[in-house]
């Protein structure tokens, strides 16, 4: 997760919004670091669960990168009041389906499902603790709107 988020990392430019979404466990924040990487922004790069957003400054002069959880907010509005300057920063939002429509008019959305009982399985992401490191994920990505 941490390559294919660096891959691409080096891709985005500021303004871009990126929504990530995925059970428990399946790679959001693994795929967040990867792409941190590839924009070349400080780090560390952790779940931001509790304090909602953090953002990382650019080490190499190019945009910052704003990390959000949205698990805890309850609606778009609130997401809005956190005053995100989407314009001049690459914009990543874990759980962010739903939430970003006034954010910008388009976005890319990235989803991952993960399968329980590592290789080979046939089942897909429920309980966390049910999840082998090297379970293979099932990666979609699609623009919106």
């Amino acid at each position: 997760m941490e390559a294919f988020g660096e891959r691409i990392g080096g891709m985005l430019h500021p303004g871009d919004l990126v929504v990530l979404t995925g059970a428990l466990g399946a790679g959001k924040t693994t795929l967040t670091r990867g792409i941190a990487a590839g924009l070349g922004v400080r780090g560390p790069v952790q779940s931001p669960t509790f304090v909602i957003a953090r953002t990382h400054p650019s080490l190499i002069g190019g945009a910052p990168l704003v990390h959000v959880d949205a698990y805890r907010l309850g609606s778009a509005l609130e997401l809005d009041d956190l005053d995100i300057d989407v314009d001049r920063s690459v914009v990543i939002v874990e759980w962010g389906r739903g939430m970003v429509d006034g954010l910008r008019d388009g976005w890319w959305e990235i989803e991952l499902d993960r399968q329980l009982g590592g290789r080979g399985a046939d089942t897909m992401c429920g309980d966390p603790t049910d999840l082998d490191v090297d379970a293979p994920r099932i990666v979609t990505v699609s623009r919106r709107p």
